[in-house]
């Protein structure tokens, strides 16, 4: 069924949206094992990940790019609202594109940052090769606990400083998954706690925050 998907992906990739970049993989083997099965594997083989995306009110991918993971894991989980927040524009506008294509109608990408919405549903968050985990975390505005998923490479240890997330970041996942081509992935998740009020400085930036509650009933008015 996922190679049949990934037809078809490929076929929208060269079709409508040939000219812009949105991924350098067009052979089909190639594209299938590194963007399709790369984006679905962590997810079919943790059921922490899988158990979170059900229970969860509203799937964020952050940084989606091409699609990926965002299109595919919306393609397994039918039933499940995915909101894709990418910022650049360009991107945006091609995935809705592909969705529209594919005929996925449980996905809305989107134009933005994730920094400027509070997220104040249950949520699963996803980061597939946007930052460094650190980075990524404090970039989150969270009011209702959520999980938060990261795809990351095998040198992550190795690049990273994971010592000091926070009292109210706790890894609840990792796993080490390797793709079809021999490479390997791993993907690692915490759950993250709203901070207490009066612990932490209120940011500038964090005075006029989109609820991520109001936008998922103005994407999905219907649901």
């Amino acid at each position: 069924m996922m190679k049949e998907f990934a037809q078809k992906y490929l076929d929208v990739l060269e079709g409508p949206l040939k000219g812009i970049n949105l991924t350098r993989i067009l052979d089909f083997d190639d594209f299938y094992n590194k963007q399709i099965i790369d984006s679905i594997l962590p997810y079919e083989n943790s059921k922490i990940f899988q158990e979170s995306i059900s229970l969860s009110d509203l799937i964020i991918d952050v940084g989606f790019g091409g699609g990926f993971p965002l299109v595919p894991l919306a393609e397994l989980s039918p039933s499940k609202n995915f909101v894709g927040i990418e910022s650049k524009n360009k991107k945006a506008e091609a995935v809705k594109v592909i969705c529209n294509e594919l005929g996925i109608e449980n996905v809305r990408p989107m134009h933005g940052r994730i920094e400027t919405f509070e997220i104040d549903l249950t949520a699963t968050i996803i980061f597939k090769a946007v930052g460094k985990i650190p980075d990524c975390l404090k970039l989150l505005n969270v009011t209702k606990k959520s999980n938060v998923f990261f795809y990351k490479g095998p040198g992550l240890y190795e690049q990273e400083d994971l010592s000091n997330l926070g009292s109210h970041i706790k890894k609840i996942e990792e796993q080490t998954f390797e793709l079809p081509d021999g490479s390997q992935r791993i993907l690692i998740g915490y759950s993250i706690s709203p901070v207490p009020r009066g612990t932490q400085k209120k940011k500038s930036s964090q005075k006029n925050l989109v609820r991520i509650s109001a936008l998922k009933t103005k994407l999905f008015p219907h649901i």
